[in-house]
């Protein structure tokens, strides 16, 4: 396996992105990464002369979204019709601060 990084290179990694790691895991972590890096060997064989970078991975995707487009909604009436409680045309539900009864 090839050396990409250091136990030092970790370590630095390790205290700029503020990750608390021990000797043992140092040796753990730095050993997986060069692992990684020698599984990803590869792709660095393709000859990418000449093709232009995309900003998403499936190509010419445009907005996909809906128009934003009014729609009519619910009356007071059929949002409440469903409600366990109502009081003066507002949903009645459980205190949760502990003072007891509904809110």
């Amino acid at each position: 396996m090839t050396e990409h990084l250091t136990q030092n290179d970790m370590r630095e990694i390790a205290e700029y992105t503020r990750i608390g790691v021990d000797d043992s895991e140092l040796e753990k972590l730095t050993f997986e990464l060069n692992s990684i890096i020698d599984e990803l060997e590869p792709i660095r064989q393709y000859d990418l002369e000449g093709v232009e970078p995309t900003f998403h991975p499936i190509g010419g995707l445009s907005n996909v979204d809906r128009e934003d487009v009014p729609v009519e909604g619910f009356s007071q009436v059929e949002a409440l019709e469903n409600a366990p409680k109502t009081r003066d045309g507002s949903f009645l539900i459980p205190s949760i601060l502990g003072e007891g009864g509904d809110r």
